[in-house]
């Protein structure tokens, strides 16, 4: 498939597979006849790996040894493993922190609130 129904399907820009393509963070692409790219499914679900390892807050330099790993092979693996674990934990840390700005968010609203019933 061309980039743009790889854009599509992964949830990335064009622009942003280009960047990620020349920061060595995909697997070679294919490319047809004509020069232009032909994503594989597999590419395409690498593609969206890396939409959401991004969208989770995951550093570009953390990505960039992920990847390097895969090209690796299957030895790294319990490494790549270690990665994702790594930021699992992250995650679950940003999640109690939201929860608990959240609290906080509903805690003053709940204020005013009460502050703009006794104007009335």
């Amino acid at each position: 498939m061309r980039i743009s129904e790889a854009s599509t399907k992964s949830g990335l820009s064009a622009d942003t597979i280009r960047y990620y393509e020349k920061s060595g963070l995909v697997p070679a692409v294919e490319r047809g006849p004509d020069g232009l790219r032909r994503f594989s499914p597999e590419n395409v679900e690498w593609l969206t790996l890396l939409y959401w390892l991004r969208k989770t807050g995951m550093p570009m330099q953390e990505m960039q040894r992920f990847a390097a790993l895969y090209r690796q092979g299957d030895t790294t693996i319990p490494e790549r493993r270690e990665v994702l674990l790594n930021h699992e934990k992250r995650l679950h840390r940003r999640r109690a922190d939201l929860d608990r700005c959240e609290e906080v968010l509903a805690y003053k609203i709940a204020a005013y609130e009460k502050i703009e019933g006794g104007l009335s």
